[in-house]
């Protein structure tokens, strides 16, 4: 709670920014200017004793780098710079002559992974743009960004150099000059700025941003918001510049003001205190003064712009301009847009656009060479000083009020100024050299429980930082006449630098809500290049060393660092902390003192009760008037959670002597519901005692610390005792500390109750904290079920026969709040094993106390039982439905699923979920194990042929200790799904669970497209559906939800490209690989013919009706998927058959990658009419189709004909094909003569066509099996001819290894016969080595086909005996 001086960022390379400042200075004139400077070195024996140790441990080399190095940073280098570091400490600008360097701030993570910040050079360079010129003074000034996401936020820096010339121009943080002017002819003696502050109190001027200029005998201001502006245009006009490549634009000079400050000697310093009105009796004073007896007095007293100089002859001279009696200079302005306006209309034009870059270089040589005017100042007179003709000032820094100004001298004084009356109010010696700067601190909000004004806003100290770098010695001194308050010994070759302004460009509208962090002072080290600020806490304002509050602050550190001991003896830390306690005199801090003491997790609980007895003694031996009432609130409840604590703690470890087995009588019957649930309380704990990684601090078992136990719990004035109710791991852990031990059988359960009750712990939190205990260690509860019921139902009952717990007046008819709570924590629960439990205990403990009651009412039982006893029955069996439920959700996942984590049922979620929710859990359960739909329908029927009265699970306990094939497991399973849908028949009925099966895989599908296996489950299980209501409901809704929209896109994709697209095409648009896309089609087509066939059937079948178990009637969420179905309109048929024509057409083009343009076999009623809502009545293509859509229907339905053949490429017809889907399905040839008839297609001709095919890949028995259909038997003769002739003169004429008798029957061959054989062509035939006994069939077929009166009968008949005569041979 002292002053603290910590380091906040570091400087990179500034070995690098030395060098190159002086860069052209020797090192000999450097050698005899530390000679000639006595003063820097005259106390150096400290840091080169270290250098000199650090140099012997070196080699030679090094420590030879290392001593030039050493002595060139020791040198005071930085005492010859100019040195400006922006208030955000994000620039830090660094010149001498004419060099200099800019460092910006950049983050960089150190050697421990901590994140901090440094400062690199950004840019260094030359400044100067005249002979001869050097920086004089420099400052970087951070502009506020005017964007609405970052308001009053910095967004870049400007850096404002002054020079010896007397220019002042303006860079960027990069080192681009933006702007350069020249206000006077002498040099530039200090550069100062003034930005907007929030106001603190009504009244107080509200000051203008400003930046103010001094040269020797002028002052030169320049209003801030026009310098925002130009800064900001100047800086969007470079940047253009820069990104075309064009010349920058000279912007139009500065508005300001000069003003010729007289009646001084010589001015080395300045502050411009900004506006000030003064009081009528001060104006008065003024006038009479000024003006003699007979002057007049305005009736307003006048604003004045005040500026306070310092230097000699006075020392400290006081300067008041009168606002609006000087105008603006202006001539500038006027002067450069009249040379602009009297120019040629290009060349002004050129000059002021940016036009006509090609200039004439001699204009602009003597333009440069020429100076500007410089216009004259208005004299202004000094209104009164401090006359001492032998002092001299050497600099003055202005408070952040604008009250107070320091003002150094050359002769080592500090003197404190108040510059609204003029005086020298203090003044510190023996500080040659001294740099100074501002510090204000605001107070913090703890400290307002202090202050008198609570009510007031918050205060403000101020604190004057003063360096003296001969001494090498920081200070800080309180204002005004406060004494030091912190003293920090720093190298003497550190600066102090302080800025004294913060953003420009924030007004009083964009600093609402500014919380905008900036360094008002910092400690510059050039020998570790660290930048240092101050901390300073507000209280130090307020303290001396009589100040009692200062005492018990600094007991307070002594006790927190007497805390952090930890190896301290507990009799020695309890007696030195009484001590402290005792010895704090304000009740506030005392207060906090005993908090902190309570919260350290080292102090042992009997240290901890003996402090606060005796602190509690303490205060009931003062004046009642004297005590602080919070104070001993706190140290009573404090002790009394204590005792608690240690009474609850002591009874856990005793031994337990009472008798486990109380209230036998109640408990009649929990046996036998033991059993009966037994089975599956077995396999549920088998799956939930699974290891699992858990961190040790938030295991149940951790004991918990008195401190943990003292935050979870709070006393009221009353005495009553309340649990706050933190995180679930922190009430759990206060539960079991409680508990656990009792439901253990190892803790006096009515000893440990009578203790709580005595506490004033309310009943109710009790009961929550006991149930919480209970089910969240639920495997320790299911390892000795029987023990640990009974003891959960000794601990109920002894807390239900608490006062509070259950009501007096209350009427058994009604429900009861107590077992409300327990029924609504069982409900919530997710442990479904532990609620069970918990409600059969309840339960039973629910019906005892209500028969006790109507015993002692004399009451008949039916009448008093039948409310509150009927909702625990309903609640049991909820639980027992859960527990089924929850078991399968644990089923471990085989190998190869898709996984994800298992669903968490409880009663809640359950309800919450609709009607729909249990099918929905159960169909995830079936999405994760990946069942096949198959599977799913046998278990189901398995289901229906065992029936109810079947208990599969007697022997389940032995069967699960042994070990299992996974053929086991998998019954194993199938068992647990039978007994899930025996207990909930309705909501898991074949169609519901096939329904959310289906909606389930197809939600899957379509988060990740590329698993077309999940699609087509969909289909499969959307198949399996009996109902064709349902059927027809769901399979809209997957088609409006989740297929039209990428059908429509795959179909313009083909449509577009012409042909079967890429795979990075079809991700591109669809959204999948090609694969996956054919997969898609293929669905589609199965997707669009379930929901014709089921929009035929729905007439025939009345619609199902859908029910819910009784017990789970109650349940209000979203409607199932089952329901939406049934609410689903009729679709369309014509459109439904449409929509599939044009998925069979995509679906082949994709299979057999032909190529074709769906849509454009379509007329412009059909093309207009797909992939619009089903539901809806669309103008379809009617009448005969033009001829030309038709061929070219004919000729892809020809191109996937002779694909297939090609795909199943059999040369021994002895099988069919194996396969059942994709290009070599068998059902291909009949798809395309389904999709002919639809297209208007001659089916006869397909059929032709697909013989020929079939015989020209020399597949003929397949070929003889489709001949039976065809009609036309003359054209069929007609083709095949050809294709025999083909064959035969493959056999006769091309091939190679060509026999003697074939030859000779050539030249037997009826010359017509030869002529046409030559004429045939073989290498249409893509498969011509086929048997003569097939080729000898094949002309026997053609004989029978073709009539004797065909022209090609006689070609026929030749061709069967030439093939007979080479069959023989």
């Amino acid at each position: 709670m002292s002053c603290s001086l910590f380091e906040f960022c570091k400087i990179q390379e500034l070995k690098t920014v030395r060098d190159f400042l002086f860069q052209s200075q020797t090192p000999e004139p450097v050698e005899e200017k530390n000679q000639t400077d006595n003063e820097l070195t005259w106390d150096t024996s400290d840091w080169e004793a270290a250098w000199d140790s650090n140099e012997n441990k070196e080699e030679s080399a090094s420590a030879t780098t290392g001593e030039e190095e050493t002595s060139g940073q020791s040198e005071p280098w930085l005492q010859d710079c100019v040195v400006s570091l922006s208030p955000c400490a994000d620039l830090l600008v660094v010149a001498r002559q004419q060099r200099a360097v800019f460092l910006s701030a950049k983050w960089r993570t150190d050697g421990s992974g901590r994140e901090e910040m440094t400062l690199a050079v950004s840019w260094s360079g030359t400044l100067s743009a005249e002979e001869r010129e050097c920086v004089s003074s420099i400052i970087a000034i951070p502009l506020a960004s005017q964007k609405r996401s970052s308001t009053g936020r910095p967004d870049w820096t400007c850096v404002v150099v002054g020079f010896t010339s007397g220019y002042v121009r303006f860079y960027t943080e990069n080192g681009v000059l933006l702007l350069a002017q020249l206000l006077h002819v002498d040099p530039v003696l200090k550069l100062k700025c003034r930005t907007y502050e929030i106001p603190r109190h009504p009244g107080v001027t509200e000051q203008h941003e400003e930046l103010s200029i001094l040269y020797p005998f002028a002052l030169v201001t320049i209003d801030g918001f026009s310098l925002f502006q130009s800064l900001r245009a100047c800086r969007n006009q470079v940047a253009r510049a820069a990104a075309a490549g064009s010349d920058v634009v000279p912007p139009p000079p500065l508005v300001y003001k000069k003003w010729g400050v007289q009646e001084m000697d010589s001015i080395v310093d300045h502050s411009s205190v900004g506006i000030t009105t003064l009081c009528v009796f001060d104006q008065m004073k003024n006038a009479s003064i000024l003006g003699g007896f007979n002057a007049s007095v305005k009736g307003s007293p006048p604003a004045m712009s005040q500026f306070v100089t310092v230097g000699a002859g006075p020392f400290t001279g006081f300067y008041y301009a009168v606002e609006g009696n000087s105008q603006p200079l202006l001539s500038h302005v006027a002067l450069a847009v009249a040379s602009k306006l009297t120019s040629a209309i290009f060349s002004a034009a050129s000059g002021w656009l940016g036009w006509n870059k090609n200039k004439n270089k001699n204009e602009e040589e003597a333009a440069q060479k020429q100076k500007p005017k410089v216009e004259p100042a208005t004299p202004l007179g000094i209104r009164f000083g401090l006359p001492d003709s032998r002092r001299h000032g050497e600099s003055i820094c202005l408070s952040p009020c604008n009250t107070l100004a320091g003002v150094t001298d050359d002769f080592g004084r500090v003197t404190l100024l108040d510059l609204a009356r003029g005086i020298a109010i203090r003044m510190w010696k023996g500080y040659r050299d001294a740099q100074l700067g501002w510090l204000q601190v605001q107070e913090e909000r703890g400290d307002r429980e202090f202050s008198p004004s609570a009510s007031l806003p918050r205060r403000h100290a101020l604190f004057l930082i003063i360096f003296a770098p001969r001494r090498g010695i920081l200070e800080v001194w309180a204002m005004q006449r406060g004494p030091r308050v912190g003293a920090f010994t720093v190298g003497k070759q550190c600066r102090l630098l302080y800025a004294g302004y913060r953003l420009m460009g924030v007004n009083s509208v964009t600093s609402q809500g500014w919380q905008l962090h900036t360094q008002q002072v910092c400690l510059l080290d050039p020998t570790t290049g660290a930048l240092k600020t101050i901390n300073i806490p507000f209280h130090l304002a307020l303290s001396d060393k009589k100040n009692e509050r200062a005492k018990d602050m600094h007991l307070l550190k002594r006790l927190t660092a007497l805390l952090k001991v930890g190896d301290m003896e507990p009799e020695t830390l309890e007696s030195e902390a009484k001590s402290v306690l005792l010895e704090i005199k304000y009740p506030a801090i005392k207060k906090q003192a005993l908090e902190s003491l309570l919260s350290n997790k080292d102090t042992p609980v009997s240290c901890l009760t003996n402090i606060t007895c005796a602190l509690h003694d303490a205060l009931k031996q003062q004046a009642a008037d004297e005590v602080d009432p919070s104070l001993l609130q706190l140290c009573s409840a404090q002790q009394k959670l204590l005792q608690l604590y240690t009474d609850v703690q002591q009874l856990q470890a005793a031994e337990n002597t009472e008798a486990c087995s109380q209230n036998e009588d109640s408990l009649e019957g929990i046996e036998e519901e033991l059993s009966r649930v037994g089975p599956t309380l077995q396999r549920y704990a088998q799956f939930t005692s699974k290891p699992s990684v858990s961190f040790a601090q938030d295991s149940p078992d951790t004991p918990l610390s008195p401190q943990a136990f003292l935050s979870q719990l709070e006393c009221s004035e009353d005495g009553e005792v309340k649990v706050i109710l933190r995180s679930e791991a922190e009430w759990n852990q206060l539960g079991s500390f409680m508990f656990w031990s009792c439901l253990c059988c190892k803790g006096p359960v009515h000893k440990v109750c009578d203790t709580l009750q005595e506490a004033g712990i309310s009943p109710r939190q009790l009961l929550s904290l006991l149930l919480s205990v209970w089910l969240q260690r639920e495997k320790e509860v299911l390892q000795k079920p029987m023990e640990t019921v009974k003891n959960l139902h000794t601990l109920l009952v002894a807390l239900s026969n608490m006062k509070g717990a259950v009501e007096d007046s209350w009427d058994p008819q009604s429900v009861s709040p107590w077992w409300q709570q327990v029924r609504s924590t069982c409900i919530q629960s997710h442990n479904a094993a532990a609620a069970l439990l918990a409600a059969l205990v309840a339960h039973r403990a629910a019906k005892a106390s209500i028969t006790s009651r109507a015993d002692s009412k004399l009451q008949s039982e039916w009448e008093t039982v039948s409310l509150e006893l009927e909702q625990w029955v309903v609640c049991v069996r909820q639980l027992e439905d859960v527990l089924v439920l929850q078991t399968l959700q644990l089923v471990p996942l085989s190998q190869g699923t898709a996984g994800g984590a298992a669903v968490q049922c409880s009663i809640k979620t359950l309800l919450e979920g609709g009607t729909g929710g249990i099918a929905d859990s159960v169909s995830k359960w079936v999405f994760r194990q990946s069942m096949a739909p198959e599977r799913l329908k046998e278990i189901l029927q398995r289901k229906e042929a065992e029936g109810a009265d079947e208990k599969p699970e007697q022997n389940e306990g032995e069967e699960e200790t042994e070990e299992k094939t996974s053929q086991e497991d998998a019954d194993r399973t199938a068992e647990l799904l039978v007994a899930v849908c025996q207990r909930f028949p309705h909501s898991l009925s074949p169609d519901l669970l096939f329904a959310h099966c289906c909606w389930e895989y197809v939600v899957q599908w379509n988060k990740d497209p590329e698993e077309a296996h999940h699609f087509s489950c969909a289909v499969e299980h959307l198949k399996l559906i009996s109902s064709p209501h349902i059927q027809l409901g769901i399979s809209t809704m997957m088609w409006s939800t989740f297929i039209v929209k990428r059908f429509s896109a795959a179909s313009y994709l083909i449509e577009k490209v012409g042909k079967a697209p890429k795979d990075r095409l079809c991700r591109r648009d669809v959204g999948m690989g090609d694969k996956a896309m054919t997969s898609f089609l293929g669905c589609c087509v199965q997707l669009l013919q379930i929901l014709m066939e089921a929009d035929s059937a729905t007439e025939e079948v009345p619609p199902p009706e859908l029910s819910v178990e009784e017990v789970w009637g109650g349940a209000e969420g979203p409607a199932s998927i089952a329901e939406l179905a049934l609410d689903q309109r009729g679709v369309h048929f014509p459109l439904v058959q449409h929509h599939c024509l044009l998925a069979s057409l995509l679906h082949a083009a994709m299979s057999f990658r032909v190529k074709v343009k769906p849509l454009s076999l379509f007329d412009s009623k059909g093309k207009n009419a797909f992939f619009r809502d089903l539901t809806t009545i669309q103008l379809m293509p009617s009448g005969d189709m033009d001829p030309t859509l038709i061929s070219q229907r004919k000729e892809f339905l020809f191109r996937v004909l002779t694909a297939w053949v090609q795909a199943i490429d059999e040369p021994s017809s002895s099988a069919p094909p194996l396969s059942s889907a994709g290009p070599k399905a068998d059902w291909w040839p009949s798809l395309c003569l389904e999709l002919g008839s639809l297209l208007q297609v001659n089916p006869d001709i397909l059929r032709r066509h697909l013989v020929c095919e079939l015989y020209n890949q020399g597949l003929d028995l397949r070929a003889e099996e489709v001949m039976l259909e065809v009609e036309d038997k003359d054209v069929l003769g007609s083709q095949l001819l050809v294709l025999t002739g083909q064959r035969l003169s493959y056999c006769l004429l091309h091939n190679q290894e060509q026999t003697q008798a074939a030859m000779e029957l050539l030249a037997r061959l009826p010359p017509t016969l030869c002529t046409w054989l030559k004429a045939m062509d073989p290498s249409e035939l893509r498969c011509p080595l086929v048997s003569l006994t097939q080729t000898s069939r094949l002309v026997s077929r053609l004989i029978e086909m073709l009539p004797e009166n065909h022209a090609q009968y006689t070609l026929a008949l030749h061709l069967l005996e030439a093939v007979d005569v080479l069959s023989t041979d």
